[in-house]
């Protein structure tokens, strides 16, 4: 988009680079997508240009694999249970499927996650525990594949969940 609209105005990377005050290596990184160009520094690139970043938002399907998919039902089931009176009651069961996941588990990023599940645990972060069982990040996927949440939902309730993923 950068470079199109230098072209359509006739501007040179050395002008745009003396216009904007971004040294002119940087400016070429981004064009050439070396380095990531923030939608900041675009709209303020295209500012120098007569022209503004407009975002159009709008919401898009995730497609998870069949294994992220049902880790990702039955932990967002088990999120509408979540509470600080249940956290109480699961606390005691989390604390050791991790510490019997640090024993049979190897390999990046899983011990990371494991070590983040534990801090979480540790501080009692409900929030932060919510937005991982919630969240389609990539970053709560993987930590899911390591959840030590196992074991409280309910087995009616996940095979309820079950049964509506592979409808």
């Amino acid at each position: 988009m950068l470079q199109q609209v230098m072209v359509d105005v006739g501007i040179t990377q050395a002008k745009l680079a003396e216009l904007s005050g971004v040294k002119q290596p940087s400016l070429s990184q981004m064009m050439h997508r070396r380095i990531d160009l923030s939608d900041e520094m675009l709209d303020r690139l295209l500012s120098c240009m007569g022209h503004r970043l407009e975002v159009t938002r709008r919401s898009v399907r995730v497609e998870l694999d069949r294994s992220s998919e049902r880790r990702w039902r039955l932990h967002e089931r088990l999120a509408l249970e979540l509470s600080p009176e249940s956290w109480q009651v699961w606390r005691p069961v989390i604390v050791e499927n991790l510490n019997r996941f640090r024993g049979s588990t190897r390999g990046q990023p899983h011990l990371r996650n494991l070590d983040r599940w534990a801090a979480l645990v540790a501080a009692d972060d409900l929030r932060a525990i919510r937005q991982v069982m919630t969240s389609i990040s990539i970053d709560s996927i993987q930590m899911r594949e390591v959840s030590p949440l196992g074991g409280i939902l309910a087995e009616s309730k996940r095979q309820e969940v079950l049964s509506a993923v592979n409808r």
